[in-house]
């Protein structure tokens, strides 16, 4: 016996008006959904959606240039013709309240925010919509960092470049920085100088006793160093506050014995 001969349908076609099916319930059957409308449907999905932006994030430790690498990215885009604006946090006021600066004092101005989301309304919705780049300056500051990052690159067609540490002193991640990371563009990992040998530093060392996360501060409180020097530094520091809290102690004994004579 020979095999009958498949039948063939083309996905592309339309069902032909002049055909009828054995099928009674067939012969009736119009399609829902005319070939205008999802021409008219497909052209305001294009209208009302713009082309997506880019994220570009630069990390590293303390004193590697971070903030310079983000101006000078910035300032490229605006030589060349892009609308710019530049964010850091309201918590960061160490070298000026208005502008961004770096370790070796060069200046930008920028917006002082407590958070990101705040920005476009803060901006103003038509100077947003004509912005093209947004830079962010020791983005781990922000909580609402990913979420920010997330609606201006996605939804608003916004190029987003952040600076900011990838770790703290203790080299454990810092606020949402290593969030970003599944969604950018480029990653760019400075390092440093070793403050006590000169060799490559990929960690920042705190000087002081504070152990709260957020610790603002510049070389009076911190250090880049390198992997050596890190692990002798904590090891030498945490004896430090051994000591300190012991010498805390027997002050305090010292005092409650005083008072109770």
């Amino acid at each position: 016996l020979s095999k009958p001969s498949p039948i063939l349908f083309k996905s592309s076609s339309l069902p032909d008006p002049n055909f009828r099916s054995l099928n009674p319930s067939m012969s009736s059957f119009k399609s829902p959904i005319s070939m205008s409308s999802i021409d008219s449907g497909s052209e305001r999905m294009v209208s009302s959606h713009r082309a997506p932006g880019e994220i570009h994030v630069i990390v590293g430790p303390m004193f590697a240039g971070k903030t310079t690498a983000l101006l000078r990215r910035i300032k490229s885009e605006g030589n060349n013709g892009r609308n710019v604006a530049m964010i850091k946090s309201s918590t960061d006021t160490r070298y000026a309240i208005d502008s961004v600066v770096t370790h070796d004092g060069t200046k930008f101005p920028c917006w002082v925010l407590p958070n990101l989301l705040s920005f476009r309304q803060k901006f103003g919705a038509d100077a947003y919509d004509k912005l093209d780049v947004i830079g962010i300056d020791e983005a781990q500051f922000f909580d609402d960092l990913y979420d920010f990052c997330c609606k201006a690159a996605d939804r608003d067609g916004k190029t987003v470049i952040l600076a900011g540490l990838d770790g703290d002193y203790l080299r454990r991640s810092f606020g949402s920085v290593l969030d970003i990371l599944p969604l950018a563009d480029s990653i760019t990992k400075l390092t440093a100088r070793c403050e006590l040998c000169g060799k490559r530093a990929f960690f920042t060392l705190r000087k002081t006793d504070e152990t709260k996360t957020e610790l603002i501060g510049g070389s009076d409180v911190y250090m880049p160093v390198c992997r050596q020097h890190y692990v002798n530094g904590q090891t030498v520091m945490e004896a430090a506050r051994v000591v300190l809290e012991s010498h805390k102690a027997q002050s305090d004994s010292y005092l409650e014995e005083a008072a109770v004579v």
